[in-house]
């Protein structure tokens, strides 16, 4: 295809692609179109999809990861993946499931005394506000399992499992009121609520489906099992669910599938399930009137099964809080329109999407005009009565959501393999687009909001054949990104998902998320709170008692303290580690072989795990993150003596022999000088600019000024061992205050670049780095650290005197280790005073 000059060069530009001095010529770019057999379409997608290097996406999904039990997180417009969060099933990466703290949240999954470690993740909902996406939190179902997890997406770590107490499968959830006070979570197959058996003759009579509103207590983050409660509902599968908005504020709408309450058995003779579960033409929207239910069970109304709360059909009928419309058969999914006015459902055997009208419904319940009642004594008002209109979409319509357009809408349909624009106010169809293939689910920026935002929409395809190379014949999920800013749809990107059938997501502007990129030192993340068992550094211990030893232990660039764990055979071992980090990813990992024992630590994370040492021998761990040039050193040792009464105490392996000398010392000091001058230079970069207005410098700073309060202790060291005359210690001292000086330069030089790239400018001149002092002659090591950049001012001595900073960074303030420092305590005070409150208590 030939393009012209100036499209060629405008597409490379809109590509972000840099033109030098030599630019490139024309024919390049048309010969890789050739050579790949691309379009100017093609170029066209890949511009509108491309995230350039250190940028990020627009929007954050959030997926459901199917029989994975995870939830899978990618952003938009790039289908990058970023992360997979642990919630029903063990995940080694995050130590989900395998540090004690985690372990206490899938324990809160268990169902009737057994473990339950994985899990069938479907329908994600975000926190709202006032019906907009707040995002503060994230709820799930787990479909096989009825249960719903707790996400805080301040970490996105999963907080808490509730088990429902009544349901044995549970597909319709995760949706929230418009302001969370409520999470609802709908029945699937009926089935008895009392824990026994029943048989299947008795299926009208005694299996049930139902609707449970999970109480959700903003304050602490948590759901309230206490203050929830389930409506009855007869034994038709009851399906997906949404709450109104707006004027339907108050009320839940739920799906249902097989009202013929049909019960299967092929290898009894009878048809199968299928057969009999869509026989009917219509099935039956639940509308219940939830904020009336819960006055009911306040009022005492509810009965107790399984101490839960559950108002029975038979209340729910008397006291007219829940109503019948028939709706297309076998339908999966009631979406409320942004407005809160109608509500729209697929019937997947219908080629029709049916709007219905709340106002339509709210007038004949008024005048309680019903065409009748099922056998459960629920009213029914005719299809007829509550319709606002129908729109023949297209073969097995399914989901829908919303643009910001108004009355516009998309339709998922799953036999035809397409996607339905259409204007759901009248009726009318405005677009279609072919997909890749068979879609289930679809998602819009914000499409089940009070406020959709439009732009992109996700297809989540169940079948990908040949879209992707061949894996063998368990093949990936697709999703594919769709442009729907302008009248035509437009395909642009297939994303292959690989662990997991996706059902839902959900897709939130990324400016609202304001996720940590550390934890307060010492913090339990699962409990959301300061562990006990936080450890500071200087406090590692091993404390001893017959048959048990706990280890508070500590991780920094690159060790882990203790290095050497001595305990006997038999001894329980709980280990709680600290990662004193707290430099933006740096993480730390620990993985103790043959213990099924695999940590991760983020920054100021405290983690715990405990085992039975019941066989003697070695035992090596390391870091399983890596963290620094040094990573592959940062090991240790849990030796278990066999049980004969062998003294545990840790035993200092005997002095090396003497391979070092003091040559060897001063040249490490000569190097250590010269490092410090580097560190100098970027720390007079650093303070001469608004550094304090990025605080990922800050943060940065405060790591490089740990570091080297660190350099400090190992330079201490040194000097000891040099006054002793023992060279081997204090050249291997002085080596380790070099490392502690590389990890300061290459964190002070991250900070420098950052300033570069992002716009500092000039505050005040950069104070000329201090000429570095040559060695000194034995016994006493040249001092490698930088004089002061300038004295504290009153204020700064004071603070950091008082706030015990001379602890790790030196005992005269006027002469710190760092230059920085003072500045730091003197001109910025207040952040100096809450990062100190946070590490005090």
């Amino acid at each position: 295809m030939k393009l012209s000059f100036w499209k060629k060069m405008a597409l490379v530009s809109a590509s972000g692609l840099a033109l030098t001095a030599n630019v490139w010529a024309a024919k390049t770019l048309e010969d890789v179109m050739k050579s790949r057999g691309l379009t100017e379409k093609d170029l066209l997608a890949a511009v509108k999809t491309y995230v350039p290097t250190g940028k990020r996406d627009e929007y954050i999904v959030f997926s459901s990861g199917g029989q994975s039990g995870h939830i899978i997180v990618y952003g938009i417009p790039s289908m990058r993946i970023l992360k997979y969060i642990g919630v029903f099933t063990p995940e080694p990466w995050q130590g989900y499931g395998f540090d004690e703290e985690s372990k206490a949240v899938l324990k809160q999954g268990r169902i009737q005394g057994k473990d339950i470690t994985y899990g069938d993740t479907h329908h994600p909902a975000l926190s709202e506000t006032n019906g907009e996406y707040d995002g503060k939190y994230l709820f799930i179902n787990d479909k096989a399992n009825p249960r719903i997890a707790v996400i805080d997406l301040h970490d996105f770590e999963t907080k808490q499992i509730v088990v429902n107490p009544v349901f044995k499968s549970s597909h319709g959830g995760a949706f929230v009121t418009e302001n969370t006070e409520y999470v609802i979570e709908a029945a699937q197959y009926p089935a008895p609520f009392e824990n026994e058996y029943v048989p299947l003759e008795q299926f009208n009579e005694r299996y049930r489906g139902g609707m449970t509103y999970w109480r959700f207590d903003r304050k602490k983050g948590r759901i309230n099992p206490d203050k929830s409660f389930t409506v009855m509902a007869p034994p038709y599968s009851q399906d997906l669910s949404d709450f109104g908005k707006g004027p339907s504020t108050g009320w839940s709408f739920t799906n249902s599938f097989c009202s013929e309450r049909y019960v299967g058995g092929i290898m009894q003779g009878k048809p199968p399930f299928e057969a009999g579960c869509s026989a009917k033409d219509t099935d039956f929207l639940h509308v219940v009137n939830w904020r009336k239910a819960a006055e009911l069970v306040k009022a005492g109304k509810a009965t107790k099964i399984n101490g839960h709360d559950v108002i029975t059909i038979d209340t729910a009928v008397k006291e007219g809080i829940m109503y019948l419309v028939p709706e297309p058969k076998s339908p999966h999914g009631v979406d409320v329109s942004p407005d809160g006015k109608y509500m729209i459902v697929s019937g997947k055997l219908d080629t029709h999407t049916s709007v219905y009208s709340f106002e339509k419904i709210q007038k004949a319940i008024k005048a309680g005009k019903f065409e009748g009642k099922d056998p459960y004594g629920i009213p029914i008002i005719a299809m007829k009565d509550a319709l606002h209109t129908q729109a023949q979409l297209g073969l097995g319509p399914l989901h829908t959501q919303y643009d910001a357009k108004k009355c516009v809408a998309y339709t998922s349909l799953y036999v035809d393999s397409m996607v339905a624009k259409w204007d759901y106010c009248q009726g009318k169809v405005l677009d279609k687009i072919s997909i890749h293939y068979n879609i289930g689910h679809l998602m819009t920026m914000h499409g089940d909001t009070v406020k959709p935002e439009g732009k992109y929409l996700v297809s989540l395809n169940k079948l990908a054949i040949d879209r992707f190379n061949p894996v063998g014949p368990l093949h990936p999920q697709n999703h594919q990104l769709i442009d729907i800013r302008g009248d035509k749809m437009e395909l642009l990107k297939d994303m292959p998902l690989p662990l997991g059938e996706p059902h839902y997501a959900v897709a939130i502007n990324a400016k609202v998320l304001k996720p940590i990129v550390r934890y307060k030192s010492g913090w339990n993340s699962r409990a959301d709170k300061r562990s006990p068992y936080k450890t500071r550094a200087g406090s590692e211990r091993i404390e001893r008692t017959p048959g048990k030893v706990k280890v508070f232990g500590t991780t920094i660039r690159s060790h882990i303290t203790p290095e050497i764990i001595e305990v006997n055979q038999g001894d329980e071992v709980i280990v709680h580690l600290t990662n004193l980090e707290r430099a933006e990813d740096e993480t730390h990992g620990f993985a103790l072989y043959g213990h099924n024992v695999n940590l991760s630590l983020e920054p100021g994370k405290t983690v715990s795990f405990r085992i039975i040492a019941d066989k003697p021998g070695v035992y090596p761990y390391y870091c399983t993150e890596f963290c620094s040039a040094l990573h592959l050193e940062m090991e240790g040792y849990l030796l278990v003596k066999p049980k004969d009464g062998t003294d545990t105490t840790v035993t200092p392996p005997p002095p090396p022999p003497p391979t070092y000398t003091e040559a060897d010392y001063d040249k490490q000091v000569k190097e250590n000088v010269a490092t410090q001058a580097v560190i100098d230079q970027v720390v007079a970069f650093i303070t001469s600019r608004n550094y304090k207005d990025f605080p990922p410098v800050v943060a940065l700073v405060e790591d490089a000024t740990d570091q080297l309060g660190f350099a400090k202790q190992a330079k201490a060291k040194a000097e000891a061992a040099v006054a002793k005359g023992d060279w081997y210690n204090a050249t291997l001292w002085a080596n380790q205050w070099w490392q502690y000086q590389v990890k300061t330069a290459d964190i002070g030089l991250r900070a420098k670049t950052y300033l570069e790239q992002h716009g500092a400018v000039v505050t005040q001149p950069a104070p000329a780095p201090a000429p570095a002092p040559a060695p000194a002659p034995a016994p006493s090591p040249s001092t490698g650290a930088a004089s002061a950049a300038g004295a504290a001012t009153s204020e700064g001595e004071a603070l950091y005197k008082s706030k015990t900073c001379v602890a790790c960074h030196g005992a005269d303030a006027k002469t710190p280790l760092l230059p920085i420092y003072p500045k730091l305590a003197g001109q910025n005070k207040d952040y100096a005073l809450a990062q100190m409150k946070d590490i005090k208590s």
